[in-house]
């Protein structure tokens, strides 16, 4: 082989190097189907499991992400079951309930029997033990194998603390038994023969869970008190694939499994199948498209010697390609390596490719820097281009046109001042997560603290929710609407900015025990009352009215001053001066959507007043606008609220830690207000300016009670005295479906309105 040649060869292979130094880094495997949840808090959601139905293979596999408590989220299996980790190979890993049976002085106390009513995944008996607890205790685990019941006891028995060994789960305080193979649908029992009597002062209850074997637990003495605290214990489940084996499931054209995988049988006692990635790919091989080819060149670099030969990627696996003068298979492990050909001449070899490493190098270096710099500047610069358009730059110009009136600019913030905020979106800074995007704690220079909102990955139909709410945004000036700052349009995902506030939302401090004893009266007439200042400014005061759409507690905002903040514009609409009522499709959220709304999908001003009224509603309660704890016919708050003001028993609904007799007549008139906002037809609703007007007076009225007898006219109490009408909105449980909508009084006074030409 000639100089020329293997100087060229060197050349090349240099440059390809560089150029892949310099490529984007490696894409990370989908875990879920596209446009799919694949995160809840810290737990990851591959498909087949899925939070919505569409995501998931089917409803066996569906599960939920609860994200409204005020804490972080959870993912929630079944009834009420908190899913700690699901593992691809064929392990759910849940918190399940603890069984207790409490007694005092000899009587039982209420017991705890849980129970699990999930057919599709079956208890795992290599990973869990039953373990039994108390001095005076013996328990069943009760469950379904073959379709036909089960149950396995354990018993302990002890007359005091001095025979209890820690660390000992033999039969003394404590005793385990290994679980049988294809147990499902457990339901647990404790019980005591001799209710505690004998051993209350050191084992009042008895106790029986499924504990997972991996948390190695440790039985201690001191559990005889103290486990009576705990409600729930680490336990697995293994899942797997419908009820056949691989053989029939892979003739069938519902088979899971994608490309290249594996079909692969599951322990004994588990139906079904799993799916498995082949050697040589990674990914979800339940997904349609399966797993992807590992890269095997760039994971190990070791793989070939790197002196001799070149390590070449393929399909499934890779290859080592000896380079001129050497011969063999190349691989270091289980391979011959390349050795030197017979009769080559190593001393000539080793000086032409020392020389055109140099030369090649040496080349590459002064001319690559200065293109290679030109390259990035210039890729750097359409790339920002290509975001800018592609996050709506171009319609967010052209609105901001036709809105000449705009009464400030929003500062234009870089990348890069956002990412060094956020600590490159940081998950611990994460403040919040919504349907259109996540909400992130930024520093930013001179001690500022600010909310970013970093948009989803979207369409088209995204994009404009985010350009609307920068244009609704950047036109409102009111201290009750919270403030945006700016934005960033530079970036793959578009960014607002907005001002920083310190307490939460009211959601959760209506909601959470902890948070809402320190929800006074006068703190929530405070919140109601600004909330309804805020939302009077945007339908009458700017200089396009904007109808928010989306009005609940958890997009009001509160400040270490408990001052309410309007927040979310994502879905509010810009009114034309010229229009008091839109076209639109129906946006908002279920329990506080407008009913007429819903019907007609004509939206108003009143609209917003019916979805403040269910806020109202709540803070006087202290109960969720939806509800499938309560009756069916109460499982909306607006038709329950208006049952009870109709039925004249209000103050049975009331929340407790807000009435005392000082307050009750104010709660009352408050009531009433709401009653009047959840009228069923919008025109026997109020203004939200009326809503306000009436919730200052009744503040002045606590602030100064000497003006009480004087306030309210003959008028007044005839406009609290308006007629209402509720609805009920039923949703499948465990499911997004809705299922059925039922709007009660809306036959005779919605349908033949719309059926005159509306």
């Amino acid at each position: 082989m000639s100089l020329r040649r293997m100087f060229l060869e060197l050349v090349i292979c240099v440059a390809v190097i560089l150029s892949e130094m310099g490529a984007a880094a490696v894409d990370k495997f989908q875990i879920a189907k596209p446009y799919c949840q694949d995160r809840c808090g810290d737990v990851e959601i591959p498909y087949p499991f899925g939070t919505t139905e569409g995501c998931s293979l089917d409803g066996d596999f569906l599960i939920r992400c609860n994200d409204s408590t005020g804490h972080p989220p959870e993912l929630i299996a079944g009834a009420n079951l908190i899913v700690k980790n699901i593992s691809m190979d064929g392990e759910l890993d849940i918190l399940m309930y603890i069984a207790k049976q409490c007694y005092e002085n000899g009587f039982p106390l209420e017991p705890n029997y849980p129970w699990i009513n999930y057919p599709a995944f079956t208890i795992s008996n290599t990973k869990n033990k039953f373990v039994t607890i108390g001095c005076d205790t013996y328990a069943y685990l009760n469950a379904f194998r073959n379709d036909e019941s089960f149950s396995i006891g354990c018993m302990s028995i002890c007359k005091s603390r001095k025979n209890v060994e820690d660390g000992s789960c033999t039969g003394i305080g404590c005793c385990q038994v290994d679980i049988p193979t294809g147990l499902k649908n457990l339901t647990l029992e404790a019980r005591s023969y001799y209710n505690h009597t004998y051993v209350s002062d050191f084992n009042p209850c008895s106790f029986a869970f499924v504990a997972k074997e991996d948390d190695m637990f440790n039985f201690f003495s001191s559990y005889l008190e103290s486990l009576q605290g705990n409600e729930t214990y680490p336990m697995v489940f293994d899942w797997a694939i419908g009820d056949e084996n691989c053989e029939t499931a892979q003739n069938k054209s519902d088979y899971v499994c994608g490309n290249n995988t594996s079909c692969v049988t599951p322990p004994e006692g588990v139906d079904g199948y799993r799916c498995k990635c082949k050697e040589g790919y990674e990914g979800n091989p339940y997904l349609p498209h399966g797993c992807q080819d590992i890269n095997e060149c760039e994971a190990d670099p070791k793989l070939c010697n790197t002196t001799t030969s070149k390590c070449n990627n393929t399909d499934g696996s890779f290859t080592c390609i000896c380079l001129e003068g050497y011969e063999g298979d190349g691989k270091i492990i289980n391979g011959t390596g390349c050795i030197l050909k017979a009769g080559a001449n190593q001393s000539r070899i080793n000086i032409i490719i020392s020389l055109a490493i140099s030369i090649g190098l040496l080349g590459l270096f002064v001319g690559g820097s200065s293109i290679y710099c030109g390259l990035k500047r210039r890729k750097l610069i359409k790339l920002k281009e290509k975001f800018f358009e592609q996050n709506g730059g171009l319609l967010l110009q052209q609105k901001l046109s036709n809105y000449s009136t705009l009464t400030e600019t929003a500062k234009i913030f870089s990348a890069e001042e956002l990412e060094n905020a956020t600590n490159n979106y940081d998950e611990r800074r994460i403040l919040g997560q919504g349907s259109y995007g996540t909400v992130y704690r930024g520093d930013l220079p001179v001690n500022k603290v600010v909310a970013i909102k970093k948009s989803k990955l979207c369409d088209q139909s995204q994009i404009e929710q985010f350009i609307n709410e920068v244009i609704v945004l950047t036109q409102i000036n009111h201290r009750n609407v919270v403030r945006m700052l700016g934005c960033c349009l530079e970036t793959e995902v578009p960014l607002l900015v907005y001002e920083f506030i310190t307490n939460g939302t009211l959601s959760s401090h209506i909601h959470d025990k902890n948070l809402s004893s320190s929800l006074s009266w006068e703190k929530r007439l405070k919140i109601a009352s600004e909330t309804a200042g805020a939302l009077a400014y945007l339908h009458s005061s700017t200089s396009v009215p904007i109808i928010h759409r989306d009005v609940k507690p958890a997009n009001i905002l509160l400040d270490d001053n408990y001052s309410a903040k309007v927040a979310d514009f994502g879905t509010s609409i810009l009114v034309p001066l010229d229009q008091i009522e839109l076209s639109t499709l129906v946006k908002g959220t279920f329990g506080y959507l407008d009913p007429e709304y819903f019907y007609s999908n004509q939206l108003t001003e009143k609209s917003d007043v019916y979805s403040f009224g269910v806020v109202m509603a709540e803070l006087l309660t202290g109960k969720k606008a939806l509800c499938f704890a309560r009756p069916e016919k109460d499982r909306s708050l607006a038709m329950f609220f208006n049952s009870a003001i109709k039925e004249d028993r209000l103050h049975q609904i009331l929340d407790d830690q807000i009435v005392n007799d000082g307050n009750i007549n104010a709660i009352d008139e408050v009531a009433n207000v709401a009653k009047w906002c959840l009228s069923v037809k919008g025109e026997d609703r109020p203004t939200m300016k009326e809503v306000a007007m009436e919730l200052e007076g009744l503040r002045t009225m606590e602030k100064h009670p000497w003006v009480k007898a004087n306030l309210y006219t003959e008028e007044t109490e005839y406009l609290l005295g308006a007629p209402t009408h509720s609805f009920n909105i039923d949703i499948n449980n465990g499911s997004s479906t809705i299922t059925t909508i039922a709007f009660e009084s809306m036959r005779n006074e919605v349908v033949k309105p719309l059926d005159d030409g509306r």
